[in-house]
């Protein structure tokens, strides 16, 4: 029989004792073990060994449990038992799909956000789109779920993929809130990174968390080789609509394709998940499942079913559950008549003879570039200056100019003077913008640290004016007004952004193009947000008004729109054309959720794209208005509804169903800070080994990194390092929060305090050092006081054995784990009862004296064998009743693949009956594509039969045994 490695086994490798963490089948025939240190020589390292070599050498073997060697407790009140057992606890990995740590993250839960969650954690491979709607916290989502998977052993190393402007957020959100430490390899980090490892090193292995913008990734080749050998357990794709498939399968999408056979677990997030074609969201789906659609033109519902890959909600589906978290914001419209020199501006506009192909043209094309310079005006002069020079310039450029294209180019001379004759005091929209700025209705402090202002405008040329005209007007230092856009480099947006959010920062104004409206936080300081220009695009709305409308702001939201209207009927009907997306948005905010359900492409350059046909037209306001009627008729929302989990946009349950969801582990600690400090003061019990203090009134720890530990942090981010070498826990979320707070008014902007809990590296680093203790291959011994309580649990003639008991799938993941207290009287097993239960009913807490009266060990050894035995066949019990339960759903997921298998066959041969290619050619991609489809279907099917079937042989640990003093 094959040696079973399962993770929680404990082996002697080289002579040393490693606990086994992950178990991967290797090409060989063995299993590649990724083993955590638990002797002395090795302790706090963590290694990977190829069995069948330490076999082969006979090096490595499996501690047989029947040979557990006892040793009494006699530490007061069972202190190393008590933390041993407990130690033993927390190891123990989720086999069900209930929440057991995310919901005791650093955050205010709402309900809701545990539903991605619980989704995922339904299917057997964690694969999902969380396509909630712009605010409702994505990101915090996407945390529980890889929280638990952590916690379930699936997540040691992670892969997320942003954009640059949001790197440093989405890290900060992941440690706050999870103390998972992913490292920034921003062009910074990856140097840092470089300097470290030698050239021919892979740079993904060198961290096992990291982060990095997709963009970078893209520009280098040298990085896709090394993507090609990394392998992650989870990969994170943060507003994944930018790597899907779009006519054409751009490098993003290439990469992201890569990427998602790189890993077991994907989790993909977008507000925007298709442009409303089939194709686009099914691009995203096949990278979620391939297996998942065949043709996305001809797809039923059977295709999808119980595949759980999507979870998309609005803020109207959980408002019920966030009346404190989301705050309705205030709209405010702020109409202004245009001055009589932006009306001559427009008409010298509207004189202007437009030339397409070198000829006067009133029809589409020509007015196509009309409302291209008509775009610009609305921005502002300085942004049409621009843009009329840029027309002059390509007309200028020709090597003869046509009669028409001269008379063009001389109009627009007319306009460029026009514009120029709006002066910041003519220029009616800025002018009431500095009115309201200084205006004590608005109430906005520009010398109030707390209260931000965020200005939004298309045109860089636009922003870049008002930084200047603002900061004069306003009386502003340079530094408290900048500018964000794109085309600044990855470190200098994430600057930018942590600027504003700190305190103690001088920046009070920041003016943003749209690249500011996808994805980042702006909601910390600033609540107020203006739109100096309208957008021609609903979705740019929506992401605008996102980055202080958003879960987590403290305060209410006051959005105002700067509207501009013409006396000119022509210009002024354009502009309505923009007030009605304007009012389309509220009324996808207020009642319906997407705004893309009025245009239906889902694209912001689509939606723009139409709003300047209209214009280009001479479509009237109220015909665009009924054009664009909310409904969900494209091609887009009609498959993404198959894939919805119908449950998820229903309200959800009182707290009694929310609790059904999550598991609270048992401890025999009441909190995580007695845990922690009766912990260290036992590591100090015999000799000192870590400096630390405990103040519970605050609910602090405060340790001086011992060596062991200041070499975990060694690969951890560097902004997480302990000030001065001394770590400062709290398990106080409220405290922690006021930490975040407080962090952003530090230079360094990253929490000195950090979060006490199961996940952060020093708990984990505790846990490990708790272990150790007890001595290799070893159980403690509990001769308890005979006390009413002690009776009630256990006989004085009587025995209780601490047994635990795991069987995983062939992937080495944990599927059936169990706790038994097993009971032995007269040299004979005589019961066996959860483990859990026994210990409640016992109570072994702090306050139970120890008697340290002597115990004939001989008699419990000679109990080891049938206790082990009793164990083993409860386990083959468990181990049968699931083998039966999930046989059936083996061979009917089975049975779904095939289906789909050759569904996907037949198409490749439909496509290939209707090209009109040589038949060499047409057999060539035949050949190619089969041969694809069948390697992707094979490796799936491989997959589901391995999560699905168990190994036949448990691993049993005794963990400690329980008598009665006489």
């Amino acid at each position: 029989m094959q040696t079973l490695y399962a993770p929680g086994a404990r082996v002697v490798i080289r002579d040393c004792e490693w606990i086994v963490r992950r178990a991967d089948p290797c090409d060989d025939g063995g299993y590649i073990l990724t083993v955590d240190g638990l002797s002395e020589l090795v302790n706090g390292k963590s290694a990977r060994f190829l069995t069948r070599l330490e076999e082969e050498a006979g090096t490595i073997r499996v501690l047989d449990p029947a040979e557990t060697r006892f040793e009494q407790d006699q530490s007061p009140g069972f202190e190393k038992s008590r933390l041993f057992i407990e130690a033993q606890l927390r190891q123990v990995v989720p086999a069900d799909d209930r929440i057991h740590l995310g919901h005791k993250a650093a955050m205010d839960l709402v309900p809701y956000q545990l539903e991605p969650a619980l989704q995922a954690l339904k299917q057997h491979r964690q694969r999902i789109l969380i396509a909630d709607a712009v605010g409702l916290g994505k990101t915090l989502e996407a945390g529980i779920l890889m929280t638990e998977l952590i916690r379930r052993g699936r997540g040691k190393r992670i892969l997320v993929l942003t954009l640059k402007s949001m790197m440093t957020q989405f890290q900060k959100e992941m440690w706050n809130r999870f103390t998972i430490p992913l490292t920034r390899l921003d062009s910074a980090g990856l140097q840092r990174v470089r300097n470290y490892i030698p050239g021919n090193h892979n740079p993904f292995y060198y961290y096992d968390k990291s982060i990095i913008s997709i963009d970078t990734l893209k520009q280098d080749n040298e990085y896709r080789r090394h993507l090609e050998q990394a392998y992650w357990d989870i990969i994170v794709i943060d507003e994944a609509h930018n790597v899907a498939e779009r006519g054409t399968s751009s490098q993003r999408a290439k990469l992201a394709q890569l990427l998602a056979g790189r890993s077991d677990t994907l989790i993909m997030l977008s507000a925007t998940p298709h442009d409303g074609r089939a194709r686009s969201f099914a691009s995203l789906m096949n990278m979620l499942d391939p297996t998942a659609i065949a043709d996305p033109d001809d797809y039923v519902r059977e295709d999808f079913r119980d595949k759980g890959l999507v979870i998309r909600r609005f803020k109207k589906d959980i408002r019920d559950q966030v009346q404190q978290e989301f705050r309705e914001r205030i709209v405010k419209d702020i109409c202004l008549d245009a001055s009589p020199e932006e009306e001559a501006a427009y008409q010298a506009l509207l004189d202007v003879p437009f030339t397409y192909r070198g000829e006067h043209n009133t029809e589409r094309n020509g007015q196509l570039v009309r409302i291209g310079l008509q775009k610009a005006i609305f921005s502002s002069p300085a942004a049409a200056e621009v843009s009329v020079r840029e027309r002059i310039r390509k007309l200028e450029a020709r090597e003869q100019p046509t009669d028409d294209e001269q008379r063009e180019s001389q109009a627009l001379q007319s306009l460029l003077l026009a514009l120029r004759n709006i002066t910041p005091g003519r220029f009616s929209k800025y002018q009431r913008l500095v009115e309201l700025l200084n205006s004590p209705d608005y109430g906005w402090n520009k010398n109030d640290t707390e209260d931000r202002l965020v200005i939004f405008s298309e045109r860089i040329e636009t922003l870049n004016w008002l930084r200047e005209q603002l900061r004069a007007d306003l009386k502003l230092k340079d530094e408290a007004i900048r500018i964000l856009h794109g085309g600044m480099s990855d470190i200098e947006q994430q600057e930018i952004v942590e600027s504003f959010g700190k305190p103690e920062s001088p920046l009070r104004l920041l003016l943003c193009s749209d690249v500011a409206s996808e994805g980042i936080n702006l909601h910390y300081l600033s609540h107020r947000l203006v739109h100096f220009d309208l957008p021609w695009s609903l979705m740019v709305f929506q992401q605008r008004n996102g980055r202080v409308d958003r879960y987590g702001q403290e305060k209410t939201p006051i959005i105002t729109y700067l509207i501009s209207r013409s006396a000119n009927p022509r210009v002024r009907g354009d502009q309505r054309i923009l007030e009605i997306l304007r009012e389309k948005d509220e009324q996808a905010y207020k009642n319906i959720g997407d705004p893309a359900t009025f245009m239906k492409v889902h694209d912001s350059e689509a939606e723009e794209r139409l709003t300047m046909e209209a214009m280009a037209g001479g479509i009237a306001a109220e015909d665009f208005d009924a054009r664009y009627q909310a409904d969900d008729s494209n091609e887009g929302d009609e498959l993404l509804a198959l894939f919805l989990n119908p449950e998820a946009s229903q309200p959800q349950a009182g707290d009694t169903e929310k609790e059904l969801h999550i598991a609270d582990s048992y401890s025999l600690f009441p909190d995580e800070l007695e845990y922690t400090t009766q912990a260290l003061q036992a590591l100090n019990r015999d000799r000192k080994q870590v400096d630390f203090s405990v103040n519970r009134e605050r609910r602090t720890v405060t340790i001086t990194l011992p060596d062991d530990l200041a070499y975990r942090f060694r690969f951890l981010p560097p902004e997480i390092y302990p000030e001065n070498s001394t770590l400062v826990l709290t398990d106080d979320k409220q405290r922690f929060e006021e930490e975040i707070r407080r962090s952003r008014r530090d230079e360094n902007a990253w929490p000195k305090l950090h979060y006490l809990w199961p996940q952060h590296p020093a708990m984990q680093w505790l846990q490990d050092k708790l272990l150790a203790q007890v001595a290799r291959h070893s159980a403690p011994v509990l001769v308890l006081p005979d006390t009413e309580n002690v009776r009630q649990a256990l006989q004085p003639d009587e025995s209780v054995f601490l047994v635990s008991g795991l069987i995983p799938n062939r992937k080495a993941h944990p599927v059936i784990r169990e706790w038994f207290a097993i009971r032995c009287r007269a040299g004979q097993v005589t019961g066996l009862e959860p483990a859990e239960g026994w210990l409640q009913q016992l109570g072994l807490d702090n306050r139970l004296p120890n008697p340290a009266q002597p115990v004939d060990l001989g008699q419990l050894e000679a109990l080891r064998r049938p206790v082990i035995q009793a164990a083993r066949a409860e386990m083959e019990q468990r181990q049968q009743a699931y083998s039966a339960r999930v046989e059936e759903e083996l061979r009917e997921q089975l049975q779904r693949l095939q289906d789909l298998q050759q569904r996907q066959l037949a198409h490749i041969e439909k496509q290939l009956a209707q090209s009109s290619q040589a038949e060499h050619f047409k057999a060539a991609r035949r050949e190619a594509r089969v041969g694809h489809v069948r390697k992707v279907f094979d490796e799936y099917q491989n997959w589901v039969r391995d999560t699905l079937t168990i190994e036949p042989v448990p691993f049993i640990q005794i963990i400690a045994v329980f008598v009665v003093e006489r």
